[in-house]
């Protein structure tokens, strides 16, 4: 007699609300701009975005952006990516670069100008300026025939796309096309230019990012708060500059004055008897402790701190102490 299978009782899933299917098709509507985007980035976009790319690299001043409505949004965040990665850049209103602020943009600049239609009329006395005054013009457009299109040194011809929007007509996939070109051009800039990370610094001291990328040596304690004693010193007076300084460690240097080792309050467990006190440094410190140079960005040195399930690190300039970080100094100061 053939076995009966038993029956699996069908899996329901819950039908997706309506702005979750929304939320799918505008996402979906979205990558096919950016898809298209790579596509023509490979083909016919490739020599004008290089050509862009090299007009603003060489320019002796700097890049001005502009648009108007959602283009000049998105130019926004353009100019201040350009401006924190190295280039720089400011945003000036389409409408009110003909009332007065002309003025800000000089021979030397080179000029973005969004419009996704390429026929914004504010754009006009922007397009004559920069046509009397020889200054270069960057269109980013999806019509390269247009006005716009026409009068530009280098064309960014973005491929059209059907909006997100089921009226096709808020701007939505086309304003990110346009963020993405945007971030492209700044980031190929950036690349070319070898912009570091240190470079990122200087221009964002501020927020995460900015904790992030400071140095060891700008939040290290230094000289009388470095707890640190020479070897043969007796436990009881290492033990002594360990708790008044508070960082639960004290560096033991030679006669050089160079970092010989450390003693930590795992030590004092490890080594607790009877005569530790009367013993001497050498006899309770680890050797040839872990140590970072004051050139390390704060991020780094807490990626050390981690991996290495410690504390606090002595900074050393050479084999020489001339710092302690601690962790609580990273937890204020943002990084962790």
């Amino acid at each position: 007699m053939a076995s009966s299978k038993p029956q699996t009782a069908p899996v329901s899933v819950a039908p997706l609300s309506p702005a979750i299917e929304s939320a799918l098709r505008t996402l979906a509507a979205e990558a096919d701009g950016v898809a298209a985007l790579i596509a023509t980035l490979q083909n016919g976009l490739g020599a004008p975005f290089a050509a862009a790319t090299d007009l603003i690299r060489n320019a002796k001043g700097r890049v001005i952006v502009t648009g108007l409505g959602k283009s000049g949004h998105i130019g926004r965040k353009i100019a201040a990516t350009l401006a924190s990665t190295g280039t720089p850049a400011f945003f000036v209103h389409a409408a009110e670069a003909s009332h007065g602020d002309l003025g800000m943009i000089t021979p030397d600049d080179v000029i973005i100008a969004l419009s996704w239609s390429g026929e914004t009329a504010e754009l006009r006395s922007l397009i004559n300026y920069s046509r009397r005054f020889r200054i270069q013009l960057i269109a980013v457009t999806s019509e390269s025939e247009s006005t716009l299109g026409a009068a530009a040194d280098v064309v960014l011809a973005l491929p059209k796309a059907r909006e997100a929007c089921p009226n096709n007509l808020a701007p939505t996939t086309s304003a990110l096309m346009q963020l993405a070109i945007g971030d492209a051009l700044a980031i190929a800039l950036l690349e070319s230019r070898g912009f570091s990370a240190t470079d990122f610094s200087v221009l964002h001291p501020s927020g995460k990012l900015g904790a992030m990328l400071k140095f060891v040596r700008d939040l290290m304690h230094k000289d009388e708060s470095v707890p640190m004693k020479p070897l043969g010193t007796p436990m009881s007076e290492a033990l002594f500059e360990m708790t008044s300084k508070g960082f639960g460690c004290v560096a033991i240097v030679d006669g050089r004055g160079e970092i010989a080792g450390i003693v930590t309050d795992g030590d004092l467990r490890r080594h607790m008897r009877p005569d530790l006190m009367t013993a001497t440094v050498d006899q309770v410190m680890t050797a040839n402790p872990k140590t970072i140079s004051g050139d390390l960005l704060a991020s780094e040195a807490l990626e050390i701190l981690n991996a290495s399930k410690i504390t606090a690190l002595i900074v050393t300039k050479g084999k020489t102490p001339v710092g302690i970080l601690h962790l609580h100094d990273l937890l204020r100061a943002g990084v962790a």
